[in-house]
């Protein structure tokens, strides 16, 4: 029953919505970005979850420096690729894909030449999200207009989905 209660009221209030999570795990994740990037670097997670067509639910959050202990040492993020078999085993053990990623940055959530170049994960459709400001700021419904999010498309190139069209693309809610 409440699953059909949750699925009728998402379709009316996120009918296009690409990317969900419930608040408190996007809390909880953005909570420990910013606690484990200090205010001064970089921090960042895999997000795992599950995908029903295009569209992607945000479950946990995996820190890179929980895979790769050196990976927020030099202030930015530098994710050894040997790290990804645990990665991997993760997604094993709990059945979830990785269907985003997401990091801090000092500034603005501008997608950097860097984060261009190295998509976390190559494939067409995998989603990007940068919090802006270590994420120092609180993670409410309005702060979610600051938060970069990119798809990959592949070839190098991405869509920006930020700005006022975060609102529409990434949903958070306890309808998630």
């Amino acid at each position: 029953m409440t699953s059909w209660i949750r699925r009728a009221i998402r379709a009316v209030a996120a009918p296009d919505h690409r990317l969900r999570c419930r608040p408190d795990v996007w809390q909880a994740g953005w909570e420990e970005l910013r606690r484990r990037g200090g205010g001064h670097r970089e921090s960042g997670a895999f997000l795992l979850g599950w995908k029903d067509g295009d569209r992607r639910v945000i479950e946990q959050f995996v820190y890179y420096d929980d895979l790769d202990p050196h990976a927020l040492d030099t202030g930015i993020i530098t994710f050894d690729g040997g790290a990804y078999p645990a990665l991997w085993e993760r997604c094993r053990q709990t059945g979830w894909k990785v269907v985003a990623d997401v990091h801090t940055h000092p500034g603005p959530a501008r997608q950097s030449g860097l984060d261009r170049d190295h998509p976390m994960i190559a494939r067409s459709g995998h989603v990007g999200l940068i919090i802006p400001d270590f994420a120092q700021g609180p993670p409410i419904r309005q702060e979610m207009a600051n938060v970069g999010i990119y798809e990959y498309l592949g070839a190098g190139e991405w869509s920006n989905h930020s700005g006022r069209d975060a609102l529409r693309y990434f949903y958070v809610s306890r309808w998630a």
